[in-house]
């Protein structure tokens, strides 16, 4: 298998596949999983052939949130860097949101921070009876900012309020309740689930669903104009650098609890 962070393939059905493939740490994502999938949907969006985008990852995990040790080298670069790794996050975001082909997650295991962004932009989501779910910013003193509008696309502001201010974990039956998940099956099922959405997809219309989708994101907290966005990326980029986001990535790294101020 190929080392690249992400991994895509396309069939002759015109249906890709894109693996997040960082196994070894969960999926986490840093700058080199962000440029491979915005290089992805590059590539695949350029195809006449694309139908369907297939997303899982690779080993145990979906997606673990952040790589918090990269997160933390982020941090104490300068403001302009910070600036363009948060944008680069919340483009990969925002284009997986508005592909304008049907996009299917698979998630299995850890689905964390960035994660749940992720599967939030997504069209269909089918979780594993094992996954795991967590909206983890704030126990690290940082905040979700830049995936925040999908988020309430889809679990609504009330669910949001909780899940993204507790920082728990819930499983694939709560996630389904509140609207991350479409569907939970057995771990072992969980391709062939997939499968089975991708051959419902292929059965509609490609125009048709494309028109449905963009004009649902146009009533949508994720459709946000460019102002928007970029206060986003702003606010998401500020918070790393503060002296509450250092706490946080400090009490991970030195496995204790955080000593917060105020």
């Amino acid at each position: 298998m190929s080392s690249a962070p992400v991994l895509h393939d396309i069939d002759a059905r015109g249906v890709a596949t894109v693996a997040l493939n960082r196994p070894e740490v969960g999926n986490a994502y840093n700058g080199d999983m962000i440029h491979g999938l915005l290089a992805a949907m590059d590539e695949l969006g350029a195809r006449p052939d694309l139908r369907v985008v297939l997303l899982r990852g690779n080993g145990r995990h979906f997606q673990a949130g952040a790589d918090l040790g990269w997160i933390n080298s982020v941090r104490v670069a300068s403001p302009e860097e910070n600036v363009r790794v948060s944008r680069a996050t919340a483009e990969a975001v925002d284009r997986l949101n508005r592909l304008p082909v049907p996009t299917v997650a698979l998630v299995q295991g850890g689905c964390f921070g960035g994660g749940t962004g992720i599967i939030a932009a997504c069209d269909v989501v089918i979780a594993a009876d094992n996954a795991m779910f967590s909206i983890a910013e704030v126990r690290w003193g940082l905040t979700a900012a830049i995936i925040l509008p999908q988020l309430s696309d889809a679990i609504s502001v009330r669910q949001l309020r909780r899940y993204a201010l507790t920082a728990e974990r819930f499983g694939a039956a709560e996630a389904m309740r509140i609207g991350l998940a479409h569907q939970v099956v057995p771990l072992d099922r969980l391709a062939a689930a997939g499968e089975e959405i991708v051959g419902r997809l292929l059965e509609n219309g490609p125009v048709a669903m494309a028109e449905t989708k963009a004009i649902a994101l146009q009533s949508a907290w994720g459709g946000i104009d460019p102002a928007t966005f970029e206060a986003l990326v702003e606010s998401h980029s500020a918070k790393r650098q503060t002296e509450e986001a250092a706490e946080g990535l400090a009490s991970f790294a030195e496995k204790r609890a955080a000593r917060w101020a105020g």
